[in-house]
């Protein structure tokens, strides 16, 4: 019962279709959201990473980006007011590495990519708002990147030191410790050396505390990253005990967990980076021996120092330190397996009960003295750690045969009476070091007056200047602009001088979200009412990747913020979806490092955006990876143009106004079978879409379409209700065209202005068996189908059971045997 034969049998002009579509979006502003959202509609706050612009997207960011678009598309059919903005990472290494391997400059680049990739990203078709779109490069947005520095700055919270860095040969730049992955550059892959200078921090540590703590209150956040930033904070509970230095008096504080093994301490071992090293009194021929193993134990990476396994080496500096509680002297040895980063850069040995510690003594022949024992009687090896739970004090002096936990409460009583010691907290989380000796960054606001100090300049922006020679010397390219450099002090007048080094670009995302919420205000940062009516963001949608940096860096100033009063919220967002990377055949993460990265735009231009969308939603579910192929693209091309796009041949104009709800005896045999593989399709689809599951979406809509198709009941109106329902459920995912469709239904206004199919309670169990499915042989799910469901219909089926799921994702399906109500069996290579 078609409307006409012209309306569905025509070519599928995709180029003039999705140009037309998008247009209409743009005309009628479909996607701008409100400055605030109604209450009375709720609002959904969808906020995808943003890009650095050094070069065209990829396959990666069209996976990013079009799941992004499918979670905000159906949000605004639940009928809520929809904020989806985007920008652009445009400043640091990334941008600037690019550019000076073409040999052009930064901001010229950069702007060239940025309209280069908003081109694409306007060609797919994504329900951004560009009438939010940031440019961190620009003085408009980094304005405010340095008005928050300063505000850091006036509480204490940015501030300068000198100490050993990371330090990249290959950037030649310094790098924070979240930006070393495995002693490497993240973005370079040089091996990072330690180097000796004075830079800018800003004090996370302070926020150690609540940025553990708060992670409860996230329930929307996958598990593995709450545990990478627990583990990355590393919150140890324990005592801080002072040794005493027997030559000069110098207290060195040591933090141990385990204060109940400090009878056991047979040496004191130093970080060769600590400054407690310099400060020892040795004589002339020690001081020679330490200072050039110091040296040499500085050309190691932290992971081989500090590693499981690898060799533990020292030098004794001949100088002792005394034990508070037995009064025994101990010799100090700087030893490379410390690490100055974590705690006070000083260790007490204790061989008997820690394994390192162990291979180290027996390395230099110095002493064991046993001081636990197991509390069941059990034979103890030297090096063993036993748990506090499970062991017993000895050769412990008034403290011995006492359980471990009695033994700590007594021993930590002693410290603190006595004056040498307290309970207290460590953390491994360093200060979070932002100075760059890099062009392409946001200049720190900060004066250097030789009378009045550091001095906050508010006299914002401070404009990058423009440069001719921008490559990386070593230290930052802004030195070398006296007209930037040399200035007149704020406060006396003098002559003065800038801060030359820029900021890490990671300080230009861990605001971003916020400045979307305002961002053509020229007075602030953002209006406080305004980010108060949007905050928290619903859904944050980014890689894993960024775990331990952005992640951790945004929720930081998020805290900040709220201690200032600027936001309600002191976390940023309530849920955080980590979306699969996506790699090429050879099974190699797309990188555009890597040079192996491959456009969208020309499947496309050959295939079509919805086609291409659909293709890389169907490959595999959100979260997984995908090993993308174009073979992908034919299954669903075949759906969309030979089912989908036929679907008006099952409409009938004249039936009157749309039901949506249906009783039994209303409807034929044929009819209520169609009516349960609605409801059931339409419950299945909402809540996989949910779930961010939208390969089995397809597969639902796959489904249903061949019941509708096959279906033999007599009832228009129900086959009216799921050409609509169909429509609806695609609209999100292939947007173009379910406009296209919605509008051949007879609609005037967006399908996106339709409200999501809701599912009939009383028509989701019809008459189901249950079938078990078996992968090579072995039993992985079961599935409930109709009793006359055909093999594809069990495959199917199978196919969105997400244990089935795991077991065939990344393998070919050569064969499938389906004994009908039994047993399907599927066979993978």
């Amino acid at each position: 019962m078609a409307v006409t034969e012209t309306q569905t049998k025509y070519r599928y002009d995709f180029a003039e279709i999705e140009s037309r579509w998008q247009k209409t979006w743009s005309e009628t502003e479909l996607f701008r959201a409100p400055e605030r959202p109604d209450p009375k509609r709720g609002k959904f706050y969808l906020l995808v990473m943003f890009i650095y612009p050094s070069g065209d997207i990829h396959m990666g960011h069209f996976r990013n980006y079009i799941v992004g678009d499918a979670v905000a598309r159906r949000q605004m059919m639940n009928g809520k007011d929809v904020l989806h903005p985007l920008g652009w990472d445009a400043f640091g290494l990334p941008a600037e590495r690019a550019a000076i391997a073409r040999k052009l400059n930064p901001a010229d680049w950069t702007r060239e990519n940025i309209e280069l990739s908003r081109e694409t990203l306007q060609k797919v078709g994504i329900s951004f708002d560009w009438s939010r779109e940031v440019v961190t490069c620009q003085p408009d947005y980094y304005r405010w990147s340095q008005w928050l520095f300063l505000r850091l700055f006036e509480k204490g919270l940015a501030y300068r030191k000198n100490g050993l860095v990371n330090w990249c040969p290959g950037c030649l730049t310094v790098l924070a410790n979240e930006q070393v992955v495995d002693g490497k550059c993240e973005r370079c892959d040089s091996e990072v050396e330690k180097k000796e200078l004075e830079q800018w921090y800003f004090k996370i540590t302070d926020y150690a505390d609540r940025l553990i703590d708060s992670l409860d209150n996230l329930p929307g956040w996958p598990e593995n990253v709450k545990t990478m930033q627990r583990e990355w904070i590393g919150r140890s509970y324990g005592a801080e005990v002072e040794f005493e230095v027997d030559s000069c008096g110098l207290k060195i504080p040591v933090f141990t967990t385990r204060l109940d093994t400090i009878y056991g301490v047979t040496f004191m071992a130093l970080a060769p980076e600590s400054e407690i090293v310099k400060t020892l009194t040795m004589t002339a021929k020690k001081r020679e021996e330490v200072e050039a193993y110091r040296k040499q134990a500085l050309l190691k990476r932290d992971i081989e120092r500090g590693g499981e396994g690898e060799e533990k080496t020292g030098v004794d500096t001949g100088v002792c330190a005394i034990n508070p509680y037995n009064g025994e002297k101990v010799p100090i040895w700087v030893a490379d397996y410390v690490l100055a980063h974590y705690g006070s850069g000083a260790v007490m040995g204790v061989p008997a009960n820690d394994t390192r510690d162990l291979a180290f003594v027996e390395k230099y022949g110095l002493p064991v003295i046993q001081i636990l024992k197991r509390a069941d009687g059990a034979e103890t090896k030297y090096g063993e750690v036993i748990p506090i739970a499970e062991s017993v004090t000895i050769n412990s002096g008034d403290f011995s045969d006492l359980d471990s936990a009695v033994a700590i409460e007594r021993m930590a009583k002693r410290a603190e009476k006595e004056g040498f010691g307290k309970l207290a907290t460590q953390f491994k989380l360093r200060d979070w070091l932002i100075s760059r000796q890099r062009y392409w960054g946001t200049p720190i606001p900060i004066i250097h007056c030789p009378d009045c100090g550091l001095v906050a300049d508010e006299n914002l922006p401070v404009i990058l200047p423009n440069v001719t020679e921008y490559a990386p010397k070593g230290r930052s390219p802004l030195a070398d602009v006296p007209e930037f450099v040399n200035v007149s002090c704020p406060k006396c007048g003098g002559k003065a001088k800038r801060d030359t080094d820029t900021m890490d670009t990671f300080m230009c995302s861990a605001w971003y979200h916020l400045r979307y919420l305002d961002p053509k205000n020229d007075g602030a940062a953002f209006d406080s009412a305004k980010a108060n009516a949007w905050l928290p963001i619903d859904k944050y949608i980014g890689g894993i990747t960024h775990a331990t940096g952005h992640l951790m860096y945004f929720r930081f100033m998020t805290k900040f913020l709220h201690d200032l009063g600027l936001v309600d919220v002191d976390e940023p967002a309530s849920e955080l979806f980590n979306h699969g990377m996506v790699a090429d055949s050879s099974g190699k993460v797309m990188s555009k490092s890597r040079g192996n990265v491959v456009s969208p735009i020309e499947l496309m231009e050959k295939r079509g955006v919805d086609v291409t969308r659909l293709a890389m939603y169907f490959t595999a579910p959100s979260e997984r990876e995908v090993l993308w192929s174009e073979a992908a693209v034919t299954g669903v091309e075949k759906f969309l143009l030979n089912k989908v796009y036929q679907l008006t041949d099952f409409y009938d104009s004249t039936a009157g106004e749309l039901k949506h709800y249906f009783k039994q005896s209303e409807l034929d045999s044929a009819g209520w079978t169609l009516y349960l593989s609605l409801n059931q399709k339409i419950k299945r689809a909402t809540d996989d879409f949910d779930r961010l599951q939208f390969n089995t979406v397809i597969s639902a809509m796959m489904e249903l379409q061949r019941d509708l198709e096959r279906s033999q009941t007599t009832s228009v109106q129900l086959k009216n209700k799921v050409v609509f329902s169909l429509t609806q459920i695609l609209a999100p995912l292939a947007p173009h065209l379910a406009e296209e469709i919605w509008s051949q239904l007879g609609h005037t206004d967006s399908v996106f202005k339709s409200r999501w199919p809701e599912h009939d309670e009383g028509a989701m169990q019809g008459d189901l068996i249950t079938v078990a499915v078996q992968i090579n042989g072995k039993l992985r799910a079961e599935v409930r189908i109709a009793p006359d469901a055909s093999a594809e219909d069990a495959l199917n089926a199978a196919r969105s059971h997400e244990r089935v799921q795991a077991h065939i994702q990344g393998r070919r399906i050569v064969k499938e045997i389906y004994i009908p109500g039994r047993i399907l069996n599927i066979v993978v290579k």
